[in-house]
């Protein structure tokens, strides 16, 4: 079991949250969910040990093992793949590493020998003898093949690296397990593994996530985090929206009896007070209402913002024609993908899938524009006008600008400062937020404003990589009304399985040897036609 007391910490002169009383037990799986900003980070590494709360305090009851996913997935590029999985047991792993120090020393005393006697002792405690089995075994569960165990991590892609990071995170079979986004850059398939095992994994977790189909298929309960405060439903995401909603119209419907209540007690104080013989009866109702206590209904401090998009032209048959398209890196002897052919209809919404580092990225570059095919051709029609969207927008905000002079690039006109300020408010940028560098905005808030570029250039062909990426689960709720409302025409990437279920009406999915296979349906169909 691991709790919290009065836990509550500040920065600067903003409290994130105050007075968190929790238990987190028994095996319970708790997504941990709020806007952007309320803490949600914060708290798991207070509750990771890597922070120090304000005030309160944080119980790992004794004899319970604590596993954390490590959010660094670059920080072991020179290591081998298994020493970073069994790196997950702190204590074997620093007991060898302190042994093995001993023997290396040529200059050991019979001291030091006595010492990595006893260590020798720890490591077999802790299963180091088996270890680097069981770490293999973890690892061809994740999917990685044992051809790769000892290379270096540098050797592995982005996804893969997760997943590496995920077995040293189960390797030491924690009690409690904290995990802070674990579905970034996994590809569909994999987030499918890593709920299976998670639901078949026996521990206490506490759960960082935006992905509303993991949290549904993962959770038991959910803890949410708003107003500064704590609060722990059971239930799947789902049942946490439904409770919340149903809590809150409880709240509604005892308020407006209350209220009535109140007003007919003070119609009747008013009309009597003065009577004589109704005196005392009216002394009752006025201490009656005294009594009675209206419950403060606080809006949530979840924002959503307003995204709707548009489009110039309207195009009425095809958009975009892929004819022997192939790519391959400079100074690289293979093609990340070869002869791709296919048109793509206007009003279409294709989702582009397939695992990590197949080459998703790499084709939405290609189409945008941003990389030359090294074979075959690229079609638009005439009146296509696209709009690219790239999964990491950071070149898009070099320039040390305010949010204000950076939207109104996009307007159109020089004098349309009312628009620009309508279109940063709906994205939730307001005030003197608006004045603020570029340089300093969040992925998430980086990409509200990749948003509304989109929104005042009005493309009819839409090009999104990743764009949930980084966001709170009410902007890409927001997103999602505004895409399928989107008359244009949208081709996307994308890992969320609830946003690509309910946009896609046809699914482009790329395979290794570089092709591709394109179905004519929505995903839940794909997923039926692939036994899934």
């Amino acid at each position: 079991m691991l709790s919290t007391t009065n836990l509550s910490i500040q920065f600067e002169a903003k409290p994130l949250f105050e007075h968190v009383t929790v238990k987190f037990s028994n095996g319970n799986r708790y997504g941990l969910i709020g806007a952007n900003g309320c803490g949600k980070s914060t708290l798991m590494k207070i509750l990771g040990g890597e922070l120090e709360q304000g005030s309160g305090e944080v119980v790992l009851q004794p004899g319970m093992r604590l596993g954390k996913l490590n959010q660094d997935q670059f920080g072991y590029e020179d290591e081998r793949v298994l020493d970073v999985v069994m790196q997950g047991h702190v204590e074997m792993w620093r007991a060898m590493q302190k042994r093995d120090r001993i023997y290396a020393d040529a200059d050991a005393s019979d001291a030091d020998y006595m010492q990595a006697a006893e260590l020798e002792g720890k490591f077999a405690e802790y299963g180091g003898y088996t270890a680097e089995a069981r770490a293999g075994s973890v690892l061809i569960d994740a999917g990685i093949d044992e051809l790769k165990h000892d290379g270096p991590m540098r050797e592995l892609p982005p996804g893969l690296k997760l997943r590496v990071l995920l077995a040293q995170a189960l390797f030491s079979t924690p009690d409690v397990l904290l995990l802070d986004e674990p579905t970034n850059n996994l590809d569909i398939h994999s987030i499918g593994w890593l709920e299976r095992t998670l639901n078949a994994y026996d521990a206490t977790m506490i759960i960082i996530s935006h992905d509303r189909h993991f949290l549904n298929q993962v959770c038991t309960h959910i803890a949410d985090l708003d107003f500064q405060q704590l609060k722990v439903y059971p239930g799947n995401y789902d049942d946490f929206m439904l409770a919340s909603v149903q809590a809150r119209q409880r709240v509604e419907a005892a308020n407006a009896k209350a209220k009535d209540k109140i007003s007919d007690l003070q119609e009747f104080v008013r009309r009597f007070s003065a009577n004589a013989s109704k005196a005392r009866q009216a002394t009752s109702r006025k201490r009656q209402l005294e009594k009675i206590k209206i419950e403060e209904i606080r809006p949530s401090s979840r924002q959503n913002p307003y995204i709707r998009f548009e489009q110039k032209v309207k195009l009425h048959h095809s958009a975009v024609t892929v004819e022997g398209l192939s790519y391959r890196y400079p100074g690289t002897d293979a093609d990340i993908f070869a002869n791709l052919n296919f048109t793509i209809e206007a009003g279409q919404r294709v989702a582009v899938i397939g695992p990590n580092g197949i080459g998703k990225t790499t084709l939405m570059r290609v189409l945008a524009g941003e990389l030359r095919p090294t074979r075959g051709r690229i079609a638009w029609v005439e009146n296509a006008l696209p709009g690219y969207m790239p999964q990491d927008p950071q070149a898009e905000f070099a320039e040390r600008i305010d949010l204000f002079s950076w939207m109104s690039q996009w307007s159109g006109k020089a004098d349309d400062d009312q628009i620009v300020r309508a279109t940063l408010g709906r994205l939730l940028f307001s005030g003197d937020e608006t004045k603020k560098p570029v340089t300093v905005l969040s992925g998430g808030e980086k990409g509200r404003m990749i948003y509304g570029k989109l929104i005042l250039t009005r493309p009819n062909v839409m090009l999104m990589d990743e764009p949930t990426n980084h966001m709170d689960m009410e902007t890409i709720e927001s997103l999602q009304i505004g895409l399928e409302k989107y008359p244009g025409t949208l081709i996307f990437v994308s890992h969320d399985r609830e946003f690509v279920g309910s946009l896609a009406t046809r699914v482009i999915e790329m395979q290794s040897g570089g092709s591709v296979a394109d179905f004519r349906g929505s995903y839940d169909e794909y997923l039926d036609m692939q036994g899934l």
